[in-house]
């Protein structure tokens, strides 16, 4: 996007992206906990209060709030903001780097779906079937429609991408005798792999192994876990994915290898 009007279309995918971060939060809460995203409205956490819709402003109104709620005072997190400003900022850098067109669309949707699991994982340890299944028929639908892959490559990322945590499952009961991870980090593999093909895919476990190991060790020197301590490795996966969509090709084809 090289044109005078290239600040103008960023500034409304910022916003846009703000208001999706708004909903995220909406998603975040009630999927895990069986509750319709549809109704009813938006409550304060503490007294229930419906949020009145200019209190209900992405950031602005908890940064205006102090991070209240305006008629009780109970503390509203500050995840709320931080889900509202990073899913803002997230759109707006991915539409800079690809553009309008399908291959756009596709990362954004991807990138928000991949928020909302990886703060659902890191909660609750969890990957919602009805969250995961639509990401991998997105990666389908991209690849027919020319986004960030070719078909060959997305149908080959999810057989890689659901094939190779089954084989970490299978390895990691016999050995240990526990689940080294859940079904739901299978299915969120195969929307990565669907999303990103083969490499982008293996990319990814990669540098969410990594993370995840870096936390581990991190929590066993702090005295606050072994290593049959739960990961939200979900979380890390959305982490890496993120960094995937996010930076240049070159740095991306040298971390390939």
């Amino acid at each position: 996007m090289a044109s005078w009007y290239q600040p103008l279309i960023l500034i409304y995918a910022v916003c846009i992206g703000a208001v999706v971060g708004s909903f995220l939060n909406v998603v975040i809460y009630r999927v895990p906990r069986g509750e319709s995203i549809v109704k009813p409205r938006s409550r304060c956490p503490a007294c229930g209060h419906p949020i009145r819709w200019y209190d209900n402003i992405p950031v602005l109104s908890w940064l205006v709030l102090r991070g209240r709620c305006r008629d009780c005072g109970g503390p509203i997190s500050v995840r709320y903001p931080v889900v509202e400003l990073l899913t803002a900022l997230a759109t707006g850098a991915l539409v800079s780097r690809y553009g309008l067109g399908v291959a756009a669309g596709e990362a954004v949707v991807f990138a928000w779906i991949s928020i909302a699991l990886g703060l659902i994982d890191l909660e609750h340890q969890i990957l919602p079937d009805v969250m995961t299944y639509p990401a991998v028929v997105l990666g389908l639908a991209g690849a027919l429609a020319g986004g960030l892959t070719t078909p060959l490559e997305s149908g080959l990322g999810i057989v890689v991408g659901g094939g190779i945590p089954i084989a970490v499952i299978v390895l990691y009961k016999a050995v240990r005798g526990i689940e080294g991870m859940g079904l739901g980090d299978v299915k969120y593999l195969a929307a990565i792999g669907a999303v990103l093909g083969v490499m982008g895919c293996l990319w990814v476990l990669i540098v969410a192994a990594v993370l995840g190991a870096l936390v581990g060790l991190g929590l066993m020197a702090a005295g606050r876990g072994d290593g049959r301590t739960a990961l939200p490795f979900g979380t890390f996966l959305a982490v890496a994915a993120l960094v995937y969509l996010l930076i240049p090709i070159p740095w991306r084809m040298l971390l390939r290898f």
